[in-house]
């Protein structure tokens, strides 16, 4: 009578430990990633065959990137520093090397990150010599009690924390150079200028990544030059939590590229994320209604990549192009450049 007792227990153990497997399967978390690399007029008119083929290789090797970290089990937040890493390290984007010009000819570049399970969150903004800004965010999120560092105070706590440092001539592109020139005509002869439509070019190129991780932490970040031919110290939505960047567990994880100063208004990313969890819209229902109901009317040109809990992805935009890829939860890769012809 024992033997069979113990072996009904020993079965009943095995059942629970089965099934307690199966659970926790089942509460794995799938994994999924989406980086951009700038919002704005973006046409075939404008890009050789090969200078397309280089954007979507850069774009290819980030986000492919980002998701090995996320395939490792390490954290999304890794992911996200990983794959903005490489954009940054690329000339082809308005982030770390390929920085856009201030108006004086300088480079001033800002980053955000934050991170979806506890909304901790690190940003920069206006560091001139620090080659990977969104490490410096990491660094402020990880190792401060503060939010955001700008300029110089941003810049000695970078090489306290041994990040490296360039000068600022590193970021000299004779492309982003050209910009500027073109740009500094059309302003010294109209102060105004930067209300015509024809600006736009000069406020795009963004670099961005959310992640979901398969713990079920979402996070995102955002880096970037800015606007060619800023003054002043501006300073756009990038750095700016709830504009340019957002992550919370609870609703979704958004990077923003665009005209930063609509961005901040309607704290784009956050917004995106609020309609989520209060009226309990879908991501790509949230993120159109921002992009394209809240934005467009009043001239905010860009677009976002969003991504839910649940692995969803959105990547809206109301202009001709966004540099963009992603890999879902099935593990599908897209690399996307142009608007989607349905």
């Amino acid at each position: 009578m024992k033997v069979v007792k113990s072996i009904v227990q020993l079965g009943l153990c095995s059942l629970f430990f089965t099934s307690f497997l199966n659970h926790s399967t089942e509460l794995k978390s799938p994994i999924a990633i989406a980086i951009h690399g700038g919002a704005g007029t973006i046409s075939k008119a404008n890009l050789t065959p090969e200078q397309e083929q280089q954007y979507k290789d850069t774009l290819a090797q980030a986000v492919k990137a980002g998701y090995a970290v996320l395939l490792s089990g390490q954290s999304s937040i890794v992911a996200v520093k990983t794959s903005i890493n490489i954009l940054e390290n690329s000339p082809l984007f308005n982030a770390g090397l390929g920085a856009v010009y201030t108006y004086e000819g300088k480079h001033e570049l800002d980053a955000s990150i934050m991170e979806g399970r506890n909304r901790n969150a690190g940003a920069v903004a206006a560091i001139t010599n620090v080659k990977n800004p969104i490490d410096a965010a990491l660094a402020v999120m990880q190792n401060s009690v503060h939010v955001m560092l700008s300029g110089t105070g941003a810049e000695t706590f970078a090489q306290e924390q041994g990040l490296e440092l360039v000068s600022n001539d590193y970021f000299d592109t004779p492309f982003r150079y050209e910009a500027l020139k073109r740009a500094r005509i059309k302003l010294e002869a109209d102060k105004s200028a930067w209300l015509d439509p024809s600006m736009n070019d000069y406020k795009f190129g963004t670099v961005g990544t959310v992640a979901l991780d398969k713990n079920g932490d979402l996070a995102a970040g955002t880096s970037t030059g800015g606007m060619t031919a800023k003054r002043y110290g501006r300073i756009g939505d990038a750095p700016v939590i709830g504009a340019g960047t957002f992550a919370d567990n609870q609703s979704c994880a958004v990077s923003a590229t665009g005209h930063g100063e609509f961005f901040i208004r309607y704290a784009v990313a956050s917004d995106i994320c609020a309609r989520m969890k209060y009226s309990g819209l879908s991501l790509e229902e949230a993120a159109n209604q921002v992009i394209f109901d809240v934005l467009a009317p009043v001239g905010g040109d860009g677009g976002v990549i969003a991504l839910d809990a649940e692995g969803n992805i959105a990547t809206p935009f109301n202009t001709e192009g966004m540099y963009r890829a992603s890999i879902d939860k099935q593990g599908v890769m897209s690399v996307q450049i142009y608007k989607v012809q349905k």
